[in-house]
Order: C-alpha cells, then sequence, then structure tokens
C-alpha cells in the first residue's frame, strides 16, 4: 500500500503546506479504502479486537470518570446562577441532562479519548515501522495490516461508544452533586427532572454519531504510526500529529453529524 508521504523540515513554503494536505487527505483516503477492503476479508483476528477493546476501555476509564463528573459538576456551577435569575432554577437538571447527552458528554469524552488512545497507536504502530517489525511480519506471511490496523480500528469504534454512555451516567451525577450543594433537591425529583426531559431521540443520536467519532481515532492513529519514518523522531511526530488530526476531524464531523440529525429529527432542534 503506498500512501503519499508528507515534506518535513525547517523551511517549508506554502506549496509545501498545500501539498502536506491534500497528501494527508489522499493518503488517509487510500488508508481508509485499504481497510475496507481487508475487513470483509475472512478472518477477523477477534481475540486482538476483544484485547484492544478492553485495554482501550480499562486504561482510559479513570481519565474519562473524571472527565464526565467534573462536566456535569462545572456545568451545574455555571448554569445553576442564571436559571435562579430567571426562576427557573426547576428546570435546571433539564438543561444539564439535555446538554450532556446531546453534544457535550459525546464530543468531550470523543477528544479525551483521541487524545489518551490515538496518540498511543500512533506511537505504537510508529515504533514498530521504524524498528521494521511490520516488515518483518510481512517476511512472515503475516498480514500486518489486518493484524495490528483492522483490529484497533474496530476496537476503537465498538468501546468509545460505551465509554459515552459511561461518562453521561457520571455527568449526570455530577450534575446532581452541584445541585444539592446549594439548593435542597431530592434525587428522585432530579432523576424524575432528567427523565421527563430526555426523550429517546436525544440518546440516539449522541450515542450514535461516537461509533464516527472512535473510528476516526483509530483510523488517524493506525495511519500515522503505520506510516511513520525517520526513525525515532518519526515515531513523536506521528503521535503528536495524529492526537492533532484526530480531534480536528472530531470536531468537523461532528458539526456535520449535528446537521444531519437536526434534519432527520427536526423536532430536536
Amino acid at each position: 500500500m503506498k500512501v503519499p508521504q508528507i515534506r518535513y523540515g525547517k523551511k517549508l513554503n506554502y506549496s509545501d503546506y498545500i501539498y502536506n494536505f491534500f497528501a494527508t487527505l489522499s493518503g488517509l483516503t487510500i488508508f481508509n479504502i485499504e481497510f475496507i477492503k481487508q475487513l470483509i476479508i475472512p478472518p477477523l483476528e477477534i481475540a486482538e479486537i476483544k484485547k484492544h477493546m478492553y485495554e482501550l476501555g480499562v486504561k482510559t476509564l479513570g481519565i474519562v470518570s473524571i472527565t464526565g463528573f467534573i462536566i456535569g459538576l462545572v456545568l451545574t456551577m455555571q448554569s445553576q446562577p442564571v436559571m435562579q435569575r430567571f426562576g427557573a432554577t426547576d428546570f435546571l437538571p433539564a438543561m444539564v441532562s439535555i446538554s450532556v447527552v446531546r453534544e457535550l458528554g459525546p464530543v468531550i469524552t470523543a477528544l479525551i479519548f483521541a487524545g489518551r488512545v490515538s496518540s498511543g497507536i500512533g506511537a505504537e504502530l510508529g515504533s514498530m515501522r521504524v524498528t521494521e517489525q511490520i516488515d518483518a511480519m510481512e517476511v512472515s506471511a503475516i498480514n500486518p495490516f489486518k493484524y495490528l490496523v483492522v483490529s484497533r480500528i474496530i476496537a476503537t469504534t465498538m468501546i468509545l461508544p460505551l465509554l459515552t454512555i459511561y461518562v453521561i451516567i457520571i455527568a449526570l451525577f455530577g450534575g446532581f452533586l452541584a445541585i444539592i450543594l446549594s439548593d435542597s433537591m431530592s434525587l428522585q425529583y432530579y432523576i424524575n427532572s432528567v427523565g421527563d426531559a430526555l426523550q429517546f431521540g436525544d440518546f440516539i443520536p449522541g450515542v450514535a454519531k461516537t461509533f464516527v467519532f472512535g473510528y476516526i481515532v483509530g483510523l488517524v492513529g493506525a495511519y500515522k504510526g503505520y506510516t511513520a519514518e525517520g526513525g525515532t523522531e518519526g515515531v513523536g511526530r506521528a503521535s503528536t500529529t495524529a492526537v492533532v488530526l484526530s480531534s480536528l476531524l472530531i470536531l468537523i464531523f461532528d458539526m456535520i453529524l449535528v446537521k444531519i440529525t437536526l434534519w432527520l429529527w427536526p423536532t430536536l432542534g
């Protein structure tokens, strides 16, 4: 598989930046097509997929737990004075729950996941590339793309929605804690308010788009690592650019998916 090489150096002109942009775009497209081809050719590395799902989920659980709790806590603390000003404190649980479920939970979890996982995949595969371990697998008649890339992309695609649901629950608990610290609201009333505010259509778009975000994280991390070059410096570059590119693509695709969601579910607007 041949992908366009990115130009690096201390003195890059505008034409180099333009070339790098289109080289990255075309490289990701070629890499994505190769992934789809390898995905439909049996067998899949089920054991590797399970291993990566477990590792990525467990290693990310701590940081997303803290992130989710802070999201709910801070959002509630910031919104409470404004709601009190308009005498709408009773609507605070509904506002927090809708914000977390529709947008904050999925997007922030995906960005944290990208920073933790995409860089790790880029560094791991990059190290294997520059030390010629991937070349050795090819010589040994092992398909390195299916073993190293396909399994990781499937794992990230499947594990991020589960982490997002977990973060949403933790964020809602953080919101409740922020409310009871300054207001006397019972847990039952909070749960009833959240249940009345949320609809089935709020969960499906919010969680469904995290499949896309997980796919982006795995694809970009694997692409940057699998095509790394330049020794240890190239490994570091692959890890860093994987985080930047995957985070940028997550925000871009979130904007697109929100527009599609509002088109499919006009009642959410």
